[in-house]
């Protein structure tokens, strides 16, 4: 397992970015013992608001196999739209690994970081059990309209996503093993 944490766009932020790196790797930890799977080579991306739907579309068009400028720009626009909603996301990136970008403007302290970051470490690792990667790549080309799925296959996928997030969310509690703050 490889972990490289970066800034995308982000400057003057030194004391964020070594505060996450520490974070991040005790996290990393933390969601490996308790996470059923294995934790695969994760990228994070601290990014602003403004920059995380470039930062996140690219590596979706990367994985997806998108080339259709048409869609390229419907999807980077409306990732735009929401970007402000956005804490967090996870991308499977095609060598096998994962992309984790963060929004840092909707972090105003530790605890809310660490929150996020165990919720997307815990979709990272949900990327390595069987059959996932395959699952969320789908989701993404059918999305992306690169290739449509059938309107039960989408149903079944969007059932499976709401499961896996359910999980995520169920396992936010060890962001209080991270930061003491974050258990309250």
């Amino acid at each position: 397992m490889k972990l490289d944490v970066s800034t995308h766009k982000l400057f003057g932020y030194g004391s964020t970015l070594r505060t996450a790196k520490r974070l991040i790797e005790e996290a990393v930890r933390i969601v490996d013992r308790a996470v059923a799977g294995r934790m695969p080579d994760v990228k994070v991306v601290l990014t602003g608001e403004r920059n995380l739907a470039e930062v996140t579309t690219a590596a979706e068009w990367e994985t997806a196999g998108c080339t259709d400028k048409r869609i390229q720009t419907r999807a980077l626009r409306d990732a735009k739209r929401h970007a402000r909603d956005v804490d967090g996301r996870s991308i499977p990136l095609t060598d096998g690994g994962v992309l984790i970008v963060i929004n840092v403007d909707q972090h105003p302290n530790e605890a809310t970081f660490a929150i996020t970051l165990v919720h997307e470490l815990v979709h990272a690792m949900q990327t390595s059990r069987k059959d996932v990667r395959d699952r969320l790549i789908a989701g993404l080309r059918h999305d992306l309209g690169v290739q449509r799925l059938s309107r039960r296959e989408s149903r079944e996928l969007d059932r499976l996503f709401e499961a896996d997030e359910q999980e995520a969310y169920g396992s936010e509690y060890l962001a209080g093993r991270l930061v003491p703050a974050a258990a309250a």
